[in-house]
């Protein structure tokens, strides 16, 4: 009896010792603020968030479409030729004219010359008469208002705020995906520490059983075969070890990479079960209130018949107010008007049936998108019912497997006993050992598929932001390897 007392009080000092260097290596980080450290520095968030302000500078860009466009223009032109009237032509006929006229007797021999003098510099003169010099220039300003656009500004706007929306539940997608994610990668590095802890246990163990098997040999109370068995384990122990160590060292780069920082961390929130949860339908009618991806499709559907407005606003006619003025004119004539102002309308007549056939396109794509909606409300009802269940089954499971924790546990006890007084071979103290060892890490696994599962449960309900409060639960049980 003492004997087996003191087995088991050093059995419980190897586990505590195997346990605790993997508690103090690493930097500490609670589920909360691995989450808050996620949700801040992951480059996925960070994109999540341009695409939002993007989007809200596109719609603030559709409200433009309702306001005036003023435009500010200038031009210089240099042209072929003055424009004008050319007269030329008229200076012989009226040369002639002139000189029947003195010759005629009607005016006084004295008075012709005189005369001629005043006609000379007229015909030698350019009879071109210019209107506009060829080299003008000007600088203006031009206004246009749009009155009346057949509901194609109205639609751009309800589209541009339903884009807006769009990228929110967007970033709200990333953001339940990256708490699923990042569940995954903490307790995936908490179950395999712990998992490390469990084969460093069973490599402390089966080393001290070797050197038991070693006495024994040595005092001829078990045969060769029976140490070369140990010795066996032994390797088979130290390389699951090192196997489980280069898992941790994988999943403590894949947190790294969630939380958006580099560092070796060690999760300090245990793997846990929560007594009591609620049903199935609970969980489906958030999903169908606040999943984002059922939120984005309905926006998408809604976007559509936007774009059915937008394409039968093509049939209409276009109403524009618009006006405009020089400030500046260079050599611009003055019978050129300096300002104007008016109002324009468009009538498409016929287009080669394009609007037809945009106009039938859209329609199709609401229905299609319709359809979508169904199938993903559909869908999502049914992935919330797959995940509730199979959590509940691991949860289920945990009875079972904790009443095979107690029989290996004891099992494990007696064998050693009985080994201890060469009652019982190496063989069975090792599979007492190993089974103990895969009884703890399936133990650990269902816990770990239970938390995973939660936090998908929850993401398809659109409330990923609640399982740290799962977490804090009262009946929420943590769950360690060398939990009695």
């Amino acid at each position: 009896m003492k004997i087996s007392i003191k087995i088991a009080v050093t059995a419980a000092a190897l586990a505590a010792a195997a346990y605790a260097p993997a508690q103090e290596t690493g930097r500490a980080i609670t589920l909360d603020e691995a989450i808050a450290v996620t949700l801040t520095e992951n480059p996925a968030m960070k994109a999540a968030a341009y695409e939002e302000r993007a989007a809200q500078q596109q719609r603030r860009a559709a409200i433009g479409l309702r306001m005036p466009q003023i435009n500010l223009t200038g031009a210089y032109a240099y042209l072929g030729k003055d424009i004008g009237f050319d007269f030329n032509d008229l200076k012989t006929p009226v040369n002639d004219l002139a000189g029947k006229i003195l010759g005629s007797g009607l005016i006084a021999p004295e008075l012709i010359p005189s005369i001629q003098g005043l006609l000379n510099p007229m015909m030698n003169a350019d009879w071109f008469l210019t209107l506009q010099d060829r080299s003008l220039g000007f600088v203006g300003g031009e206004v246009t208002l749009p009155i009346w656009m057949g509901g194609k500004i109205n639609a751009a706007n309800r589209a541009a705020r339903l884009n807006e929306r769009t990228a929110a539940e967007q970033g709200n997608q990333t953001r339940n995906a990256l708490i699923s994610e990042l569940v995954e990668r903490y307790f995936g590095l908490a179950l395999a520490t712990q998992v490390v802890a469990v084969r460093q246990q069973v490599a402390d163990g089966v080393r001290r059983h070797l050197e038991d098997a070693r006495m024994l040999e040595k005092n001829g109370m078990i045969a060769r075969s029976e140490r070369l068995y140990v010795e066996f384990k032994m390797a088979e122990a130290e390389r699951e070890l090192a196997n489980a160590k280069l898992q941790a060292e994988t999943l403590s780069s894949a947190l790294s990479n969630t939380l958006g920082r580099e560092n070796d961390w060690r999760p300090v929130t245990a793997l846990f079960l929560i007594g009591e949860i609620e049903e199935p339908a609970y969980y489906q009618d958030l999903a169908a209130a606040r999943n984002p991806l059922l939120t984005e499709v309905s926006l998408k559907r809604q976007l559509a018949e936007e774009n059915v407005r937008a394409q039968r606003s093509a049939f209409l006619p276009q109403v524009v107010a618009m006006g405009g003025g020089s400030f500046y004119n260079y050599q611009v004539a003055g019978f050129v008007p300096r300002w104007a102002v008016g109002v324009g309308v468009n009538i498409k007549l016929f287009d080669g049936l394009n609007r037809e056939y945009k106009y039938s396109a859209a329609k199709q794509t609401v229905s299609r998108v319709g359809e979508l909606q169904n199938k993903a409300s559909q869908d999502i009802a049914v992935l919330v019912e797959k995940l509730y269940n199979q959590m509940m089954n691991y949860r289920n499971q945990m009875t079972s497997i904790e009443a095979s924790l107690a029989f290996a546990e004891e099992y494990l006890r007696m064998k050693n006993s009985a080994f201890r007084e060469g009652m019982s071979s190496a063989t069975d103290l090792i599979d007492a050992e190993l089974n103990l060892a895969g009884v703890r890490t399936e133990r650990l696994q269902a816990a770990y598929n239970f938390d995973v599962l939660l936090a998908q449960l929850l993401e398809a309900a659109g409330i990923s932001d609640e399982f740290a409060a799962y977490a804090r639960r009262m009946d929420a049980r943590v769950i360690l390897f060398d939990q009695e």
